[in-house]
């Protein structure tokens, strides 16, 4: 008989009580040292008191009352994110997933306003996610993703990841955007290069595209700058944020240049939870702290430190792990002889919680203020799971 809860999910045997900072404990009493920070998610740990303050406080004010109506914490947190980018203007969703929609509607929208309506379809990347959505998964184009879901949405084409020659082979008429996480997630933290970042920004101008920045996971401080893709110096026109933004609660954003927007007008998009008083509060309180230099400064410095103790790891562990992957505190421990998931396995039973990924790497994406000292236990935990992996 089916459960209750539609078993789409694989999920481990624990469940948390209660979580404060970088440690979640569960019903028995036992203190996770969470390395996963529910996927990039947490920026700032469980319980943070200033997210739970912005919560609560707009809680005993106004809790939804749709986009019918002025949202004034959604406007102040549009002039935050405006005020720190790239971007003109925002449109607020709940979710990475919905940040794609609306991406992929931009970008055509905006080519059929200029009477070229054939130029529709979208270049992604091998390895690519970008969400579960009929678009996100005709984006991605992985087997995993599609298999039984057909047919799929038309107007993406798929290439391998850093093949030049076919991105150039790739490009007609019909060409309106591209579409590319600086650096991949779910697809093994792949890092695009910096050079590459800006290759694309000179190929997208060079053939009147837009380039659009899936930064769902990457970004909101996640690699020690605001956006990912602000070390490489490149823009883009459109831009995918979410899982970070909201420090736990459920929100997502686009962000757009006021050109690549010019298309969507009154009517043409909308979202009834989008943008609500509760969501746009805890996000003006992450933006209010994550976007402040010194807080990113230290998101480097710990950065550093993780490198260090996993780099030791892999030396340590030839048997277990091949190398130590990503950037900033989005760094993930390829897998040699052993899978990915047994390893994650092991680290429940070390008390520590690390988030598998493609290419055999698992990912480490602790709190972006994670203690210098929860780095220091997490490097035992991660031990005691390579250890048990590599007796097995």
């Amino acid at each position: 008989m089916i459960p209750s809860i539609l078993p789409t999910y694989n999920r481990a045997p624990i469940d948390f009580a209660s979580g404060q900072g970088s440690w979640l404990l569960d019903a028995q009493g036992r203190r996770f040292l969470d390395l996963g920070a529910g996927i990039a998610v947490n920026v700032l740990g469980h319980s943070h008191p200033d997210l739970i303050k912005a919560l609560t406080d707009q809680a005993h004010s106004v809790w939804h009352t749709s986009n019918l109506y002025g949202i004034p914490r959604q406007q102040e947190l549009a002039d935050k994110l405006v005020d720190a980018t790239f971007a003109d203007t925002v449109f607020f969703c709940n979710s990475g997933t919905e940040a794609c929609e609306l991406a992929v509607k931009m970008a055509r929208k905006y080519f059929f306003e200029k009477g070229q309506a054939e130029r529709t379809d979208i270049i992604t990347f091998e390895g690519s996610f970008h969400g579960r959505s009929s678009a996100g998964i005709a984006a991605a184009a992985s087997e995993k993703l599609t298999q039984g879901f057909g047919p799929l949405l038309p107007g993406f084409v798929n290439l391998p990841f850093g093949d030049h020659d076919a991105l150039t082979e790739a490009v007609s008429d019909t060409t309106a955007a591209i579409l590319i996480e600086p650096i991949q997630g779910e697809g093994g933290i792949r890092p695009v290069p910096d050079q590459c970042l800006k290759g694309l920004r000179d190929f997208c101008d060079s053939h009147e595209l837009l380039l659009i920045f899936d930064e769902v996971q990457c970004g909101v401080g996640r690699t020690g700058k605001l956006f990912a893709h602000e070390w490489a110096g490149v823009e883009p026109d459109i831009m995918m944020v979410a899982k970070g933004i909201g420090g736990g609660f459920p929100l997502g954003c686009v962000l757009a240049t006021e050109d690549a927007a010019s298309g969507m007008t009154a009517g043409t998009h909308g979202s009834t939870y989008g943008g609500n008083p509760l969501g746009c509060a805890v996000g003006s309180a992450v933006m209010d702290i994550v976007a402040e230099d010194e807080f990113l400064q230290n998101v480097n410095w710990k950065s550093g430190l993780f490198r260090q103790g996993l780099e030791r790891l892999v030396d340590a562990y030839p048997h277990v792990f091949d190398c130590v992957v990503g950037s900033g505190l989005m760094l993930g421990l390829k897998c040699s002889n052993v899978a990915n998931t047994e390893f994650v396995a092991k680290g429940y039973d070390a008390l520590v919680l690390t988030v598998p990924a493609s290419e055999n790497v698992v990912r480490i994406l602790p709190a972006l203020n994670i203690p210098d000292e929860d780095i220091q236990a997490a490097f035992g935990r991660l031990e005691a799971a390579a250890k048990a992996v590599g007796a097995s």
